[in-house]
């Protein structure tokens, strides 16, 4: 009798357990032309020469361009969930969504010596 009682919350479990996989399964893929035109967000600091932020602490600013896309937008769902401190990137970042975190990390790895669009990366 105890077998007939377990097997359906088995099944529901192990649905749930399928849709998660199928959730994670449909990954957020970046585009760098809809990223090019997010990136106003990031060029006020982060294509400053020699830019020193001083709040909280000072501290060099990273250029963006040449990053690896997948390490920006995962740094930007970091700020975003807390696990980064800084003020300004956790505004910024509670602003966007996964497709625009994507969509950046695409335009800035993008990004080269060269590249006319942002030459100051």
């Amino acid at each position: 009798m105890k077998k007939l009682t377990i097997l359906p919350q088995l099944l529901l479990a192990f649905t749930f357990a399928l849709t998660g996989f199928a959730a994670q399964a449909q990954e957020v893929k970046g585009n760098a032309a809809a990223g090019s035109s997010k990136s106003w967000l990031c060029v006020g600091c982060h294509s400053i020469p020699e830019y020193r932020a001083d709040y909280p602490l000072v501290y060099k600013v990273p250029m963006l361009g040449g990053q690896n896309a997948a390490y920006i937008a995962s740094s930007l769902a970091a700020y975003k969930k807390g696990e980064r401190k800084h003020p300004t990137m956790r505004a910024i970042a509670g602003s966007l969504s996964e497709q625009d975190m994507a969509d950046l990390g695409e335009y800035y790895a993008a990004q080269t010596a060269s590249s006319p669009n942002n030459p100051l990366k």
